[in-house]
C-alpha cells in the first residue's frame, strides 16, 4: 500500500511539474492558480488575479429617493414575479437611479453596497472613456493605427494597418475570436489565454494573425480593447488604472477605490475584462455619461458613444465600445450578467450585477427587455 501510495504522488508530482511547465511556457498562472480561476464564479474571480488599485476621492453622495416596487416583469416572454427574474439571472446587485436619485436597491448572496464586484466587458466602456479624453487632447487620432503607436508590434501583414477607429467600433479583422466551448476545453483558445494571461505583451505578439482586412467584418472581439488599452498606457506613460483614476473615477466621486486586473503587478491592465467596482460607483459612471455632469467624455465624444457604427450580436448597434440596444439607449454589458443601462429620455440608469455561468451567455436580449420596461415605468 506504502509504495502504491508512493508511485500514485510520483505520478501526480510529474503530472504537476509537466503542467507547471506548459503553463509557464504559454503564459498561464500556475496549474493551480489556473484551475481555480477557471471554476470561480464570475464574483470571486477578482481576487484571484493580481490588479492594480484605482484610486477614489469620494464625492457628493448620491441621494435617496422615493423608493420603487417592481411586481411583475417580462422574463422569457412572459409575466413573472421580479424575484423570479433576479433569481434566474442569479443577480448579485440591482440598482435603480431616476433622476439622480437612487429609487431601488437591493443585494443577495452576501453582497453590499461596499462589495467591490467585476463588470467584465463592462471594461470595454471604460477604457474608450480614456481613448475619447487622449483624441479630444490631441495625443492620438482614430485615424492612427496601432502600430505607429506601438511599432514594436509591426508584423508585416494587414495587421500593421489597423487603426484606433476600428479597434473601437470591433472591425480589426485580427483573428483572435471570442467564442470558446464552456469548460476545461475551452482553455486552450485564445481569449481564455487572453483573459489568464501572466504577459499581455508575449500574447499580442504571438496573436497579430489577422481573419479580416481591417475595416471590412464588424465582429465582436475583445483583443480589440486590450489594444487601445497598451495604447493608453504608450500615450500617458501611466497604467491604465492610474490614468482612469485621474481622468474618470476621482471627477464622478467614487466611494471606494476600484481595482483593474493585470497580467502582473506594473505590467499591464486587461482592458477587455477585467475593471471591478461597487454597484453604485458603476452607477456613477452611467450618470455622469448621461447627464454629462460631471464632464467625463466631451460632447463629441459623448455622441461618438452614442451613435451605432456597426451591428453585431443581437442585431444590437455597437460604436466605440458600447452597446445600442434601443434607440437612443446605451448599454455596458459584460460577460455573466453585467449590465449599465442608461435610458436618457427616461432620465434613468440601471445597474444589474450577476454571476451567469458562461453557458448562459447570448440571454442579454432577454434581461435587456426586462431592462427597459423598468426604465420606462415611470
Amino acid at each position: 500500500m506504502i509504495k502504491l501510495i508512493r508511485k500514485i504522488l510520483v505520478v501526480v508530482l510529474i503530472i504537476y511539474v509537466a503542467l507547471f511547465g506548459l503553463t509557464k511556457a504559454i503564459r498561464y498562472p500556475e496549474p493551480i492558480a489556473a484551475i481555480k480561476l477557471g471554476l470561480a464564479p464570475a464574483s470571486k474571480t477578482p481576487d484571484l488575479m493580481p490588479a492594480h488599485v484605482i484610486k477614489a476621492v469620494p464625492g457628493t453622495p448620491l441621494q435617496q429617493g422615493v423608493l420603487e416596487e417592481i411586481d411583475q416583469v417580462t422574463w422569457n416572454g412572459k409575466k413573472q414575479d421580479f424575484e423570479v427574474f433576479l433569481k434566474e439571472t442569479n443577480t448579485n446587485a440591482f440598482l435603480i437611479i431616476r433622476n439622480g436619485k437612487i429609487t431601488f436597491e437591493q443585494y443577495w448572496n452576501g453582497k453590499t453596497k461596499s462589495t467591490v464586484l467585476p463588470s467584465y466587458s463592462v471594461a470595454k466602456t471604460m477604457t474608450s472613456l480614456v481613448i475619447g479624453q487622449l483624441i479630444d487632447e490631441g495625443k492620438i487620432k482614430e485615424s492612427d493605427t496601432f502600430v505607429s503607436v506601438l511599432p514594436q508590434f509591426r508584423a508585416g501583414t494587414s495587421f500593421d494597418k489597423v487603426t484606433i477607429k476600428d479597434l473601437l467600433d470591433m472591425n480589426s479583422g485580427i483573428g483572435v475570436s471570442d467564442n470558446y466551448p464552456t469548460g476545461p476545453s475551452g482553455w486552450g483558445v485564445a481569449i481564455a489565454q487572453m483573459y489568464a494571461s501572466t504577459d499581455i505583451d508575449w500574447f499580442v505578439m504571438h496573436n497579430r494573425k489577422m481573419t479580416e482586412e481591417p475595416g471590412t467584418f464588424p465582429e465582436y472581439r475583445s483583443v480589440n480593447t486590450q489594444l487601445l488599452g497598451l495604447i493608453v498606457q504608450k500615450v500617458t506613460g501611466q497604467h491604465l488604472a492610474d490614468a482612469f483614476s485621474e481622468r474618470v473615477w476621482q471627477k464622478v466621486g467614487a466611494d471606494f477605490n476600484a481595482t483593474w486586473n493585470v497580467d502582473r503587478v506594473g505590467g499591464h491592465e486587461k482592458a477587455f475584462c477585467c475593471f471591478n467596482a461597487t454597484a453604485r460607483d458603476y452607477a456613477r459612471v452611467g450618470l455622469a455619461l448621461m447627464t454629462s455632469e460631471p464632464k467625463i467624455a466631451s460632447t463629441s465624444w459623448k455622441a461618438r458613444l452614442s451613435t451605432p457604427a456597426v451591428t453585431l450580436d443581437y442585431g444590437w448597434g455597437y460604436g466605440a465600445q458600447m452597446w445600442h440596444p434601443y434607440p437612443g439607449i446605451n448599454l455596458m454589458l459584460g460577460l455573466h450578467g453585467q449590465y449599465i443601462y442608461q435610458d436618457a429620455l427616461h432620465d434613468t440608469v440601471i445597474v444589474k450585477l450577476s454571476d451567469m455561468p458562461t453557458s448562459a451567455d447570448g440571454i442579454s436580449s432577454k434581461v435587456a427587455v426586462v431592462l427597459r420596461e423598468i426604465s420606462e415605468k415611470n
